[in-house]
């Protein structure tokens, strides 16, 4: 499975950016999704998580409020809408996805994922 991730870019505290991921359409509906982010000498952390039937989502506490995930199966695609950015947002972006036979589970441990993007480097200035 091949993930395409972008969107990432450099903006200012307090401002906006959209991340996508793209898969192949043979997979897509049938996996749950994740964004995970790694800052400059930090562990991978999770930020996001989506359901197969897109109805389920979970969010790191650092992010809950600010950041939305959202899945457009028409178009094989994820998202990560991310408002009010802060310098500690500041990191590699990865979108990941794996086979869930349940609809509406959701999977924050990246241990469990198999699939991943190459990542997209969003830099948050104070």
């Amino acid at each position: 499975v091949q993930l395409q991730a972008s969107g990432g870019g450099s903006v200012q505290a307090g401002g906006s950016l959209r991340l996508s991921c793209a898969a192949s359409r043979r997979t897509f509906n049938m996996n749950v999704w994740g964004w995970f982010r790694q800052a400059p000498g930090k562990e991978r952390e999770f930020v996001a998580a989506i359901s197969r039937n897109g109805y389920n989502t979970h969010y790191a506490d650092s992010v809950k409020g600010r950041f939305t995930i959202s899945r457009a199966n028409a178009w094989n695609t994820v998202y990560l809408q991310m408002n009010s950015l802060k310098s500690d947002d500041t990191a590699i972006y990865y979108c990941a996805s794996v086979y869930a036979h349940r609809m509406e589970i959701v999977q924050v441990n990246p241990n469990e994922y198999q699939n991943w993007g190459q990542g997209t480097l969003v830099t948050v200035s104070s």
